[in-house]
């Protein structure tokens, strides 16, 4: 009678488990192997946007179904398809389909996590933080980090000879500081101070070696399978990271408003809008807000926590990466470099700046073959690897007979897309003169999303790179290199880290042109 039940119950569970795994079969599309995409995760093979990108190259099919652990997910490589998901289709998209629980994990509830109405008012009131004006009025902030970094190059390079340097750890250092002083509000100096709490904090956040594996393991369900994440939340498992973060936002923000103290941030404007509900224009020059009773505050300050962090997990590591494989690249390809550099020179002269002076917003703003550069490098080498969305309702996809249904996570490889040959002639070939020509699909091009759910902060994360990127370039040499590729390490994080971290040789420049 025993065996007759075991056998029953392996019966049905066979037969649960078939039908989950051949469900996109059963609805007529394409499908990868069922159980590779798990198998390498599990095995930590590769990180998960390299693996998205291994299906990408491998399936001919514009779809792909998948599967990740037992959730079956769709993958898009058809352009024309992805951006009527992302634009015009964008009611059936709306949700990113990550981790987020607003009621009983207010932290979770950041701009990149919520769903429908709350996502869209929440965008609403966090757009006029990074309009023009407000970038400018916080340049100069961004700008005296950057001089920091530069006398810190200057103090290693100080014997005039070419040295070696880790140059992603080193704008990792630039970018953590940028962060804790425009969001944070904190006057943090990681050069002087390596130690820090707020670099330390950083380095538990991309260091999987500093967090427990729980920890690791959370982050990874965040973006793969969320109700994981949500039983743990609910089991006491928070992130140490983001409550020390949540702490420190909260200690910030009752000493400025108990001292009056205004700086030209974007914590001052989160504090304007938690305690006015709204962001004034860019007419209104006076940043100081008015204080109102706890009870009527727009925004708690668990909200403003949680997305001052999103800003800090998305703007420092892709803003370092940027910068940093920009200069990697730049020292594989002298004449692009001699041509950046070349048109820095002028235009710095153009603005009557100094190398080793302050830059301008509009001096930035000139450099247009600097622009092709950072646009090439996000080709090449996306900030986050993949975008993710999740079908909110049924979907008949145009022109065929095919359904996506409610609830499927939508996978789109920017990694595989961005070097498809086949919309980016030669695409390990760095040529920032690509965007100037019409020999690749722009509708390919996205390395900060697109349509309403498009990166609030591309603006800011570009800025903050080409600032550091003019500063290095106008007064150290980099030294030419042979080519070669970079290779990633397994993360828990949706970002890619470098093996080796990133190495080039740099020596302090005479003069300028």
């Amino acid at each position: 009678m025993m065996t007759l039940f075991t056998l029953g119950i392996i019966a049905l569970i066979y037969l649960i488990l078939k039908r989950n795994f051949t469900q996109w079969q059963r609805l007529g599309f394409p499908t990868d192997h069922p159980f590779q995409t798990t198998i390498k995760l599990g095995l930590k093979e590769k990180p998960f946007g390299l693996i998205m990108a291994d299906i990408y190259a491998r399936c001919r099919e514009k779809l792909v179904g998948t599967y990740i652990f037992m959730k079956p997910v769709l993958l898009v490589k058809d352009t024309e398809l992805l951006r009527q998901i992302l634009t015009s289709d964008f009611a059936n998209f709306h949700d990113r389909g990550i981790y987020v629980d607003e009621q009983n994990d207010p932290l979770s509830a950041n701009l990149g996590s919520l769903k429908g109405s709350s996502w869209r008012t929440l965008r609403t009131k966090l757009t006029p933080s990074f309009t023009s004006g407000k970038l400018k009025a916080m340049f100069g902030t961004i700008d005296a980090v950057g001089d920091r970094l530069i006398n810190h190059l200057q103090e290693r390079l100080k014997d005039g000879q070419s040295h070696c340097l880790e140059i992603k750890n080193l704008l990792t250092t630039y970018t953590i500081d940028v962060i804790g002083s425009v969001i944070f509000g904190l006057n943090v100096d990681s050069f002087k101070y390596p130690d820090n709490e707020f670099r330390d904090l950083s380095d538990r956040i991309f260091n999987t070696e500093k967090s427990s594996v729980l920890i690791k393991f959370r982050t990874l369900m965040v973006f793969i399978y969320p109700p994981i994440v949500k039983l743990l939340t609910r089991l006491g498992l928070e992130d140490p990271v983001l409550c020390r973060l949540r702490d420190i936002m909260k200690e910030t923000i009752e000493f400025r408003e108990q001292n009056g103290v205004v700086r030209r941030d974007l914590l001052q404007l989160l504090i304007q809008l938690r305690n006015t509900g709204k962001i004034t224009d860019d007419n209104d020059t006076n940043w100081s807000i008015e204080t109102t009773a706890d009870n009527l505050k727009a925004m708690s300050i668990d909200v403003i926590a949680a997305n001052a962090f999103l800003f800090y997990i998305a703007g420092s590591e892709t803003t370092s990466a940027a910068t940093a494989f920009t200069l990697y690249d730049l020292a594989m390809n002298p004449k692009v470099l001699l041509k950046l550099q070349t048109e820095i020179d002028d235009i710095l002269q153009k603005h009557g700046l100094k190398a080793q002076g302050s830059l301008t917003y509009d001096a930035i703003q000139d450099m247009k073959y600097l622009d092709l550069c950072v646009k090439e490098t996000t080709r090449k080498y996306p900030g986050l690897p993949f975008l993710n969305r999740e079908c909110t309702q049924d979907y008949h996809i145009p022109r065929s007979d095919l359904t996506i249904p409610k609830g499927t996570p939508i996978f789109i490889s920017l990694w595989g897309m961005h070097r498809d040959p086949e919309l980016f002639p030669d695409p390990l070939d760095y040529k920032p003169e690509r965007f100037t020509e019409t020999n690749y699909n722009p509708m390919a091009y996205m390395p900060f999303g697109e349509g309403p759910r498009h990166c609030i902060a591309q603006r800011m994360g570009v800025m903050n790179a080409k600032i550091a990127l003019v500063k290095i370039l106008a007064n150290f040499n980099i030294e030419e290199m042979p080519r070669k590729e970079v290779e990633f390490v397994f993360h828990s994080a949706p970002v890619l880290v470098p093996k080796e971290g990133l190495r080039i040789k740099m020596s302090k420049r005479m003069s300028m042109k």
